[in-house]
């Protein structure tokens, strides 16, 4: 497979040939002018946090390994190479459940278990006060357990590596240390931590934070508080929602110059419901809507998200508007700064390297890029490659 485009990061047109699940070549064009209609050839997405697509959460009851697949599929057209399915807070059975199915669909189609890198456990062990708890039911908040959190381990094969907690939950601090010693990516979430439990937690060997700014009060203390204790703890990697309703671009804007982008990840925090028209969607432990403007929230209000009806793909195009960011930096802060943090390959324009990338169409901003094509280790999973 050869075509060309313009690299993502210095806009250089270029010939690039795969073979197999590499890149076998990467060719300087000369830049005559008449490569300029050419798409933009860059990495493609690893997204952290997708709970679910098309009115199918990866928690439900009666998940199977099809409507995994059902699920995983589209993301391909987001421009999705790598991602983690998500489970919530929820009962012992249904999370037992839920990763035994992800599980079988991996095992079942080779390119699920190559999309599926790993597995987001998002709670049980959050806070239970309103606002922090944010859409994960009450009734299923409960005390940090190694033991129950093993056994959903053993039914997803290993693949767990990402934990949400609250560093104040009851048992926490060792479950954090017990989850590093394992191998286990830790960050902090749904919380109303006070200063010292943050920093315990990191000490104890958590590195992220969940969609930093949000899962929060709707009123704060000014100083101290949560949101501020995580933004300026070195040790934590920012996950943020940049899908224009969970965060104000003014917001993300500080939120970039302290951590700097190396230092912050873009997720979609992709609802259940995403991908679906809007209405009231009646769930098994809570009401959800979907409003017309894309947000997803707890029913009866507009303050409480429930996820996002957003793509990785749209949060890139947004964050690609604000100027600390651009397209570069939204397109690494939603592919390979994820991939670093957890010590898997990065995509890069260079030979010998893993071919996971997308070709993009630019508008005449940014924001209205659109996907052309995503190539997963060397195979066209979607769109079509413009030679």
């Amino acid at each position: 497979m050869e075509f060309n485009a313009r690299r993502y990061d210095n806009n250089e047109p270029v010939r690039i040939r795969i073979e197999g699940e590499r890149i076998a070549a990467v060719t300087p064009l000369q830049d005559d002018g008449s490569f300029a209609a050419l798409p933009i050839v860059a990495p493609a997405f690893y997204d952290l946090q997708i709970n679910g697509h098309g009115g199918i959460w990866f928690g439900q009851s009666d998940l199977t390994p099809e409507k995994v697949l059902s699920v995983l599929k589209p993301h391909f057209s987001f421009g999705v190479t790598r991602m983690f399915p998500t489970l919530i807070t929820n009962s012992n059975e249904n999370l037992l459940h839920g990763f035994e199915q992800i599980r079988k669909a991996c095992e079942q189609e080779k390119w699920a278990d190559q999309l599926v890198a790993g597995c987001h456990l998002e709670g049980p062990y959050l806070s239970g006060e309103d606002g922090p708890r944010g859409a994960h039911p009450k009734e299923h908040i409960r005390p940090a357990n190694w033991d129950e959190f093993q056994g959903w381990q053993e039914a997803s094969g290993g693949r767990i590596r990402l934990v949400t907690i609250a560093p104040e939950t009851e048992g926490a601090i060792e479950f954090i240390r017990r989850a590093v010693e394992a191998g286990i990516t830790i960050s902090l979430g749904h919380t109303a931590a006070e200063p010292d439990d943050i920093k315990r937690a990191v000490d104890a060997g958590a590195t992220m934070s969940t969609h930093l700014g949000n899962g929060a009060h709707g009123t704060i203390r000014r100083h101290p508080n949560y949101i501020w204790e995580q933004l300026a703890n070195d040790g934590l990697t920012a996950g943020l929602i940049t899908d224009g309703h969970h965060l104000p671009a003014s917001v993300v804007k500080c939120m970039v110059r302290v951590k700097g982008t190396e230092n912050c990840i873009i997720t979609c925090d992709a609802s259940g419901l995403a991908g679906c028209p809007p209405g009231l969607y009646h769930e098994p432990d809570l009401d959800v809507e979907v409003l017309e403007d894309g947000r997803v929230v707890v029913a009866g209000q507009r303050q409480y998200l429930a996820g996002s009806g957003a793509s990785t793909l749209d949060c890139v195009r947004w964050a690609s508007q604000i100027p600390e960011i651009g397209l570069k930096s939204a397109c690494d802060m939603a592919g390979n700064q994820v991939a670093h943090h957890f010590s898997d390959e990065e995509i890069t324009l260079e030979v010998g390297k893993r071919a996971d990338l997308i070709c993009l169409a630019r508008g005449e901003t940014d924001v209205t890029i659109r996907l052309i094509s995503t190539i997963a280790q060397g195979e066209i999973c979607y769109g079509e490659i413009i030679h």
